[in-house]
Parts: structure tokens; C-alpha cells; sequence
């Protein structure tokens, strides 16, 4: 019996129409477009409206990334959503994709891993369907930073933007994905948290007036944080696979920062050309920061058949992940 690979079948993604652009900002916090895209990259994000949650846009990433893949709702097996905002605590964002989706034999669950969600969803999945689970996960990554984020706050809502990635996956006879990596550090999860809502701190007058319902990040810390576990995420998922870095074609990082994103690569080896980057239109956009800009290349073609793409993130918890990906 010849070996099964889990593929990506295909990719869909989703954003808000509403465009926030720097110089919106500059007439909302202290701060200028310069500021921001000198230290960010960033020019613009999308945002939510108050009608439209992070299931809105989950739903529609995923309907368009089963169509691409010719794949029915009823073939899905498991659906994992990874979401640092979903629209409740329970039931899952999943299970309201699964309904909304009418995907009825699929398991359902959220995962939650900062920014690097979309990579450890990618990496469950595969094991899932590779341990006999399955032969058709969805794996979406879907946010509405907006809803959480401190806009009195210039060091944070410059930052962070909506949206939402998908793949579907399947198995086949060819290679797919190669190797995935995963790791985290709790001593860093001060660095960048939510600190209020949770069993911790319930809502309450005082988390209200102390406006702990909101992203709070050291940011500096998380920049040094973030050059370093790219580079040793991205050696060790290249190690695992027992390829070299010069033969990445398309290198697909998270979206936060797009001097993260050229530190990394500079220290990679990685040549300017091979990076895909679309920080400056949408920020970051946490867990679907990476399957939208994956969707995006491949939309764009810049993704081919026979390509090896590297995925890496990293976020909050502290977390990081890298899947290398035979296309």
C-alpha cells in the first residue's frame, strides 16, 4: 500500500469591506501614516461591522475554499477553527461553521494558539487525517481583532486588522505536507494577553474602567521574540523534511510586521523574491494572517504545482509553528 499524504486541496479567504487606512487613524489616536509604516509596514487593515463576527467571515473563506476544491460540505470530517475571537466562549466558532456549512458528519472544535492558531490547526489536522480520522479536514483561521482591540491605545490599533483564510485537505498518493513544527514558552505569556473575560478576571465593573477586555502587548519583547522562533521555526520544519532553505520557493510568514518578516528572512538566507507579503493592506490579522496571504499567492500565482511553500507564525502564549508544504 503506497504511503498517504494529506494535500491542500484547496484555499479561500474573506475580509471585511470596510477599510481602515492610517491616515483614519491619525483623526482617532495620536500618531501618522509615516509612524506606522515606517515601524509596521502596515497601510491599512479591514474591520469588521457590528453585524459581521468572526463566523461571518469563517463562512465565507470556507465556502469559497470548498468550491475551489470541488468538495461537498457532507465529505468534511473535522473542522477546526483557530480564533482568538470567537463569537462566544461556547459553543465553538467551529460548531457554528459546521451548521451554517450543513457539514454534518464533521467533528467540530476551536483551537486557540495566538497568532500561530492557523499553523497548529494545520498541523492537528494533518495528524488527524494521516492517523486514519478522516480523508477531508477544513481548517480555517478567522478573526475580528477590531472587536478586541483598545482604540484609545496608539501602540496597539494601529496593528491589527479582520479576516479569514481556509484550506481544505485530503488525502493523496503525492507528497503534501512535508513536516510540521510546533512550540511554545508560557513564561512569555505576560508579553501579549487579553487579560479579562476569562475565569481570571470576570466581567466586571473594575475590568471594565480598567479597560482589561482589550489586547495589551510589550511590544518590543515580542519583536525580539518573534525574529528569533522564525528563524528556529523555520530551520527545524526544513530539518524535519530534509531539505535545504535554498530550496523554498514561496516563504509565507505571519503577517505582523514586515520588519519581523525581513529580519527573519535576512537571517534565513531567504531572498526578497521568494517572500509574500500583504501586511501593509490588511495588519495583522492574528490566526488568519497566514491563510489569507497563502490564499493570496496562490490566487496570484504565485504558488505553482511542484513549489515548496514555508509557513511560519508565532503569537501569543508564547507560540510558534512552521508546515512546509509540497504544493
Amino acid at each position: 500500500m503506497r504511503e498517504q499524504w494529506v494535500r491542500v486541496l484547496a484555499t479561500g479567504s474573506s475580509v471585511p469591506e470596510t477599510v481602515l487606512t492610517n491616515f483614519d487613524l491619525e483623526k482617532m489616536v495620536e500618531t501618522n501614516d509615516e509612524w506606522i509604516t515606517t515601524r509596521t509596514g502596515i497601510k491599512e487593515r479591514r474591520i469588521a461591522t457590528s453585524q459581521e463576527t468572526t463566523a461571518t467571515f469563517a463562512l465565507q473563506a470556507a465556502k469559497e475554499a470548498l468550491c475551489r476544491a470541488g468538495v461537498s460540505p457532507e465529505e468534511v470530517d473535522l473542522i477546526i477553527v483557530a480564533t482568538v475571537t470567537p463569537d462566544m466562549l461556547f459553543p465553538s466558532t467551529a460548531c457554528l461553521l459546521q451548521r451554517d456549512l450543513k457539514a454534518k458528519n464533521a467533528c467540530a472544535f476551536d483551537l486557540e494558539a495566538g497568532c500561530t492558531g492557523f499553523v497548529y490547526a494545520l498541523a492537528v489536522a494533518e495528524k488527524y487525517l494521516r492517523g486514519g480520522g478522516g480523508r477531508v479536514a477544513l481548517v480555517v483561521g478567522a478573526e475580528t481583532l477590531s472587536k478586541i482591540v483598545d482604540w484609545q491605545d496608539r501602540s496597539t490599533c494601529v496593528l491589527f486588522g479582520d479576516g479569514a483564510g481556509a484550506v481544505v485537505l485530503g488525502l493523496g498518493e503525492e507528497p503534501g505536507i512535508l513536516a510540521t513544527y510546533l512550540g511554545s514558552d508560557g513564561n512569555g505569556a505576560s508579553l501579549l494577553e487579553l487579560p479579562a473575560g476569562g475565569s481570571r478576571f470576570p466581567a466586571s465593573f473594575e475590568t471594565i474602567t480598567q479597560r482589561l477586555h482589550y489586547i495589551k502587548m510589550n511590544g518590543n519583547e515580542v519583536f525580539k521574540f518573534a525574529v528569533r522562533v522564525m528563524e528556529e521555526a523555520s530551520n527545524e520544519v526544513i530539518h524535519r523534511a530534509g531539505v535545504n532553505i535554498d530550496e523554498v520557493d514561496t516563504f509565507i510568514p505571519h503577517q505582523a510586521n514586515i520588519r519581523i518578516i525581513q529580519s527573519a528572512a535576512k537571517r534565513l538566507g531567504i531572498t526578497e523574491e521568494k517572500i509574500f507579503v500583504n501586511v501593509h493592506k490588511y495588519g495583522n490579522t492574528s490566526s488568519a494572517s497566514v491563510p489569507i496571504a497563502l490564499d493570496e499567492a496562490v490566487q496570484e500565482g504565485r504558488v505553482r504545482k511542484g513549489d515548496l511553500v514555508l509557513l511560519v507564525g508565532f503569537g501569543a502564549g508564547l507560540t510558534w509553528g512552521s508546515a512546509l508544504i509540497r504544493w
